[in-house]
């Protein structure tokens, strides 16, 4: 019977890389940055964005909500804090589209909403259930009522607006309607 030894050398062995190879893997890290150092996405609800024990619907917008006796901004329930715990993370969250800034025939800068009609046919949520959307590519979106998913930087923020005072912000790298 014959007898099998192994050497394993404690040394590693360094292979070196071809100047063709370190060429294309810096070629393409520089044309793919995202790609390259593709980092975790994390999947936010509305229900994340506000302060633990706060309830969803505030009181003031469960029932009947007065149309036209006053502004809808007056109307805004005050917010009880926002949450930083995703600053500077790249987050994807769904709502709904209230247009702020079109280029051409697509939108560049939207508020980005948990209901149907909030800002506009009713009064808005407090500021932290409220997200001021930017995008570099104009969104084609068809219309108020279109639900979106939004990919991008997240962060605090404290912007006012004519429909709203804002809590959250938004830079999107990838907008695309909403998949069940």
């Amino acid at each position: 019977m014959r007898s099998t030894s192994f050497s394993f050398n404690s040394t590693p062995t360094v292979r070196s890389l071809s100047r063709s190879t370190v060429l294309t893997v810096l070629t393409a890290t520089v044309a793919f940055p995202k790609l390259a150092f593709a980092e975790k996405i994390v999947t936010l609800n509305w229900s994340d964005l506000l302060p633990e024990n706060e309830p969803f619907v505030p009181d003031v917008l469960q029932g009947v909500i007065e149309h036209e006796n006053a502004p809808l901004l007056s109307q805004q329930p005050e917010s009880s804090g926002v949450r930083p715990d995703w600053n500077g993370q790249t987050v994807s969250l769904s709502g709904f589209i209230v247009p702020i800034d079109y280029q051409g025939v697509g939108v560049t800068a939207f508020i980005l909403v948990p209901y149907v009609g909030a800002c506009v046919h009713v009064p808005p949520p407090p500021a932290n259930q409220l997200v001021f959307v930017t995008t570099e590519e104009p969104y084609e979106s068809s219309g108020l009522f279109e639900p979106v998913t939004v990919v991008g930087m997240f962060g605090v923020s404290s912007l006012s607006t004519q429909l709203a005072d804002i809590g959250y912000a938004l830079s999107a790298d990838k907008i695309d309607p909403y998949k069940m």
